[in-house]
């Protein structure tokens, strides 16, 4: 008996390895045209470093290329329901479609399938089969009691933990015996024979990382756990293989597994992708620096930014900011252009972990949001409003008064700043809707305190200078007719240079008429908030 005996009794229905080799050509590219992929585990929310790997797939492959999805689960025990749909739908969510993909339903869009491990269970077969004929892998009888009891005896030694040299138990069993163990119905599971040698280093070039040096692997790892599934390290290798490819871009947790998975592409008689290794996305937590975490953070979920309305647009451009730090510059410079035309380049991105920080974001949101039109804010808050928040919904239902309120202080140059997601709307506008100003509150008129003043000044300016056909100049100059009249300088400049002269400026008594008439001391141009609330309504809140 030998190994191709041994092979043929754990997998005797496995398809000869070449079988897949045909059935998945190359693919017909470019020269140079890049094939990556996002391989996430359906096990739990999806993160916003998955939006941030799949952008960056999307520019990597942007020049007909092909960036898809491979559904790795092969961890099924912790596997949440609707996982798949949740990645995908996110994916979309952000404009983030791939080429490949598998649908909720198990359907293959892509001729390089299936894109969800547990249904390439065969392939795998196949490719371990492979390993066990040429002497590559082997049957692994170790129960979990004697794991453990290895582990304690290197843990006694001081020595490292893992299944390699010295401490693997079944990988010079005669195959004689393997074969009879298993016939036995013994339970198993199938190790990588490992060729590595740890005194020995390899050096690879991470195209992040750049030229990094590893000893060797030595680890005899599980390639095919008891219930036939792969483990992830077998899986990525086959598949990657069998998808062609050529460019990996994960995070760099994975980059001790280099050693590991180069060495499986040459055993398995394949090349290797490119490696790309991001670095992990950082928060301030104190005086230091920590990852994004699932359980502390809310906002390392994807779903938050919906939740939030903090649109798709503003999460990728703050994305592209910390991908590379020239994109900031260049958006500037090309506020029109998409940000698929930036020349991304994944060597400038750092080494080191990205500060993700949500003051930021919502600045670059601001940003985003200043430069859309009334009708695209009216159309995405109501949207937002409609799932998240019933109020703001309601308040939007007269269309052609709501368009007024968000088209004021916009496409101009210099466009309001004032909105950073659509949770913010309601409260940024509600004071321009009769039903929701309170016109007997109690508000704060900045520097004017004295309410028989603050009374006279409202009433001066509405019995004497008020007119709702005033263009803007000529409201401004009231504005100031009045401030003169009541003892305040007509020129803000003039009262600096000489202040005890007046009681204040013009911007005090503009500011004493805003906040009777929004309760606020900041909002958009006063002149534009009084001709959409129009003379009846503003009669009516003095």
């Amino acid at each position: 008996m030998d190994s191709k005996d041994l092979a043929n009794l754990i997998f005797p229905n496995a398809k000869d390895y070449t079988y897949y080799e045909e059935k998945y050509p190359v693919r017909n590219l470019p020269e140079g045209a890049i094939v990556t992929r996002f391989a996430p585990s359906p096990t739990g929310f999806v993160h916003i470093g998955g939006i941030y790997q799949s952008l960056i797939a999307k520019l990597m492959t942007k020049d007909q290329g092909v960036f898809f999805i491979r559904i790795e689960d092969t961890d099924q025990k912790r596997e949440v329901e609707n996982g798949t749909k949740q990645i995908i739908d996110a994916l979309y969510d952000f404009d983030l479609e791939p080429n490949e993909f598998v649908d909720e339903n198990d359907v293959d869009h892509g001729e390089y399938g299936p894109y969800k491990q547990s249904l390439r269970r065969e392939i795998y077969h196949s490719y371990a089969k492979k390993l066990l004929e040429e002497g590559n892998a082997y049957p692994c009888f170790c129960s979990p009691e004697d794991l453990e009891h290895i582990r304690e005896n290197q843990e006694k030694a001081k020595e490292r933990t893992g299944y390699y040299g010295k401490w693997t138990k079944c990988r010079n069993m005669p195959v004689e015996m393997a074969i009879e163990k298993i016939k036995n119905g013994d339970p198993y599971i199938i190790r990588f024979k490992s060729p590595g040698n740890p005194d020995k280093k390899i050096k690879h070039k991470d195209v992040i990382k750049g030229a990094v040096d590893f000893p060797e692997n030595d680890q005899d790892i599980v390639i095919i756990k008891s219930d036939g599934l792969p483990t992830y390290h077998f899986a990525h290798a086959v598949d990657d293989h069998l998808m062609h490819t050529t460019l990996v871009i994960r995070g760099d947790e994975w980059l001790a597994s280099v050693p590991l998975h180069l060495q499986l592409f040459y055993v398995l008689g394949n090349k290797a992708p490119r490696y790309a290794h991001i670095a992990p996305m950082m928060k301030m937590d104190g005086e230091g620096k920590r990852k994004l975490s699932k359980r502390k953070d809310p906002e390392s979920a994807v779903n938050y930014y919906k939740e939030e309305g903090i649109p798709k647009e503003s999460v990728l451009e703050y994305l592209m900011n910390i991908a590379n730090s020239n994109f900031e510059i260049w958006r500037k410079q090309n506020p029109e252009k998409s940000m698929y035309d930036f020349d991304f380049d994944l060597k400038k991105m750092g080494v080191s972990g990205a500060l993700f920080d949500m003051v930021k974001m919502l600045d670059v949101s601001k940003n985003v949001i200043s430069k859309l039109s009334a009708e695209e804010v009216y159309v995405a808050s109501l949207k937002w409003a409609n799932e998240f928040d019933p109020e703001l919904a309601e308040m939007l239902s007269n269309k052609e008064y709501s368009l007024k309120v968000l088209g004021i202080e916009r496409g101009n140059a210099k466009p309001r700043k004032d909105i950073a997601k659509w949770s913010d709307v309601k409260n940024i506008i509600s004071y321009m809707y009769a039903d929701k100003f309170d016109k007997n509150g109690e508000f704060e008129y900045q520097k004017v305190t004295d309410k028989d003043e603050i009374e006279k000044i409202v009433k001066t300016y509405f019995e004497k200078y008020y007119s709702e056909s005033d263009d803007k100049q000529t409201w401004f100059n009231k504005m100031k007719d009045l401030a003169e009249e009541m003892g305040y300088c007509r020129e803000v400049k003039e009262y600096k240079a000489n202040p005890d002269a007046y009681k204040g400026h013009v911007g005090d008594i503009s500011t004493v008429i805003r906040v009777k008439l929004t309760g606020r001391s900041n909002t958009p141009d006063l002149y534009e908030i009084m001709q959409v609330l129009g003379k009846e309504e503003l009669l009516r809140r003095i």
